[in-house]
């Protein structure tokens, strides 16, 4: 099979349309701080309702998937590469603020997605 750049990010943009079980342990926003060349990812907490959507825990409103919401992180990590930020936040943070798996992979293809804008100079948006 000869696959190329679009044809990758085709099945990538279908495979993002998916429905996903949001993990009840909360959401990490992930950005770049070129100046110290680093990797962050603020962890966010959230109850999950009956519905499926993340609830903020202080004011118990939806907390939407797009658009900006003023909330306050719990922790706040940082990696220089994306198996740093993984460690730190997989094996030396207890209790792992992550509890499903899928939610881990996410986490994995997005800190190396980062590691890669970073490294490049590229823009690096997560999905």
């Amino acid at each position: 099979m000869n696959l190329i750049v679009k044809d990758l990010a085709a099945i990538d943009d279908k495979l993002s349309q998916r429905h996903i079980d949001l993990d009840p342990a909360g959401y990490f926003i992930i950005y770049l701080d070129r100046g110290e060349g680093l990797i962050y990812a603020k962890h966010f907490t959230n109850i999950i309702d009956e519905r499926g959507l993340a609830v903020d825990p202080e004011t118990g409103k939806v907390i939407p998937a797009k658009g900006k919401v003023e909330r306050t992180n719990t922790t706040v990590f940082n990696g220089r590469t994306a198996k740093e930020l993984s460690v730190k936040i997989f094996e030396q943070t207890q209790p792992c603020p992550v509890t499903q798996l899928d939610h881990a992979a996410y986490l994995g293809r997005e800190f190396v997605r980062a590691e890669v804008a970073l490294v490049t100079g590229h823009e690096y948006v997560q999905d």
